[in-house]
């Protein structure tokens, strides 16, 4: 297998943890490279259903070495608890993975602050996963974020009460809110000293020194290019960049270690909290489509990470041509064919249109996109079953003219293909 960079490339919950388990067994390396426990990667094998959120997808591997770069932000009582659910399991966390020096950690004030944000915007709400991520990047930027190596500095204890009477001042002065207390902060750093010191290293260094010995790395990315801190739907996304670009920057390795770029994508289109969604047919908030509400129902469109339903729609090809421009897609990953068996027609939108004019990329202004809407090509249904097919001659002759067409408007071939949660149900096509 090449060096492959694996991302989502819609608004996250595409199946990247599922796609990432199935090229895991064939790379020696897999690294996280961004975003933190805002992430859900759910891995169902036979009949257990695992969900990770800090943990690369590649740890349920035994010859897998597991890595979190220092584009990541941990938050220790996250991954802690995975651990030990992964240990009680019987896989032996401790000897594969290993988290970088330079890992910016998520503290109980961080939590705090986000909550507060979110309650005080009311209707206008991001829709954050209020896990601390976006203040813990802010504390990075700004310089006075706690490192996984500053639980060895001697400075520690004062730049923790610096940064806790900034954020207890914001807490009670102005969102009116109880502060946090400082034994609550102690408690998780004395947990990240205990259970995570052991496990760090310097990953940049490790990956240099594994792709020199010629082993193979899978980068797997979190979240999706369209909640991209510059490229998504801002202000609606995330506080990391997603695109693949992130896997260099986050894990400190350069351009000449990545081979291909597997971009990840549902059949349909799938959002979970505020922001644009052009083709969107259903949600929890009472827009009902039939085919929106099918979709949703059969896919068991809820996140993995919040619990909360997912808002669903066709597939939106401007979407994942926009994405396969500015991450650089070399093939496209779709997952869950089959969750369209059965629909009369399916529906694909090719382009925007907006006061009278027809798009075809992506505004950058969120406001401009609301106000699109979309140009659809209707194609035939299929009564047949896609489920747990294997092979392209198995699926039915209008589901390999959906996926021919996808790989027309999206300018980019279909490399694998999803037939249903597990392992096996999986189609490999060449490039």
């Amino acid at each position: 297998m090449a060096n492959t960079i694996a991302i989502g490339i819609q608004w996250g919950d595409e199946g990247k943890g599922k796609i990432v388990d199935l090229l895991a067994p064939r790379a020696d390396v897999v690294a996280r490279f961004q975003g933190g426990p805002n992430a859900g990667h759910t891995l169902v094998i036979g009949n257990e259903k695992t969900v990770l959120h800090l943990v690369p997808s590649g740890i349920l591997h035994a010859d897998t070495l597991c890595l979190i770069g220092n584009g990541t932000v941990v938050a220790p009582e996250t991954i802690i608890e995975e651990m030990d659910t992964l240990i009680g399991a019987g896989i032996p966390v401790d000897e594969r993975l290993r988290i970088s020096d330079r890992c910016q950690l998520i503290l109980p004030y961080h939590r705090a602050l986000d909550a507060a944000r979110e309650a005080a915007k009311g209707k206008g709400r991001i829709g954050t996963t209020g896990r601390g991520i976006g203040p813990a990047y802010e504390d990075k930027t700004a310089r006075r974020g706690i490192r996984l190596i500053d639980m060895l500095s001697p400075g520690l204890d004062a730049k923790i009460a610096e940064n806790l009477a900034w954020t207890n001042f914001q807490l009670t002065e102005y969102f009116k809110v109880d502060p946090v207390d400082r034994t609550e902060v102690d408690a998780v750093i004395e947990m990240a000293r205990q259970r995570l010191l052991p496990l760090m290293a310097d990953v940049a260094l490790i990956l240099h020194q594994r792709h020199k010995a010629g082993d193979t790395i899978l980068f797997e990315g979190a979240q999706g290019t369209m909640l991209d801190v510059d490229f998504g739907t801002y202000p609606y996304v995330t506080s990391s960049n997603t695109v693949a670009g992130a896997a260099l920057a986050g894990l400190g390795v350069g351009p000449g270690m990545v081979d291909e770029v597997l971009g990840i994508c549902k059949a349909y289109t799938t959002r979970v909290g505020a922001g644009p969604f052009p083709t969107e047919l259903y949600n929890a908030d009472g827009m009902e489509d039939e085919a929106g509400r099918y979709m949703a129902e059969k896919g068991q469109e809820f996140g993995s990470t919040t619990g909360r339903p997912r808002r669903t729609g066709w597939f939106d090809a401007v979407v994942v041509r926009h994405a396969v421009r500015v991450a650089g897609v070399t093939g496209l990953a779709i997952t869950k064919l089959d969750v369209l068996d059965g629909l009369p027609e399916v529906k694909l939108c090719v382009a925007y249109e907006r006061d009278g004019e027809r798009l075809e990329t992506i505004p950058a202004d969120a406001a401009a996109l609301e106000a699109c809407t979309p140009v659809y090509e209707t194609l035939s249904g299929w009564s047949e079953s896609t489920f747990g097919a294997t092979s392209m001659a198995q699926l039915p002759a209008a589901a390999k003219a959906f996926l021919q067409r996808i790989e027309e408007v999206c300018e980019c071939p279909v490399t694998m293909l999803s037939t249903g949660p597990d392992r096996g149900h999986i189609i490999h096509l060449d490039p």
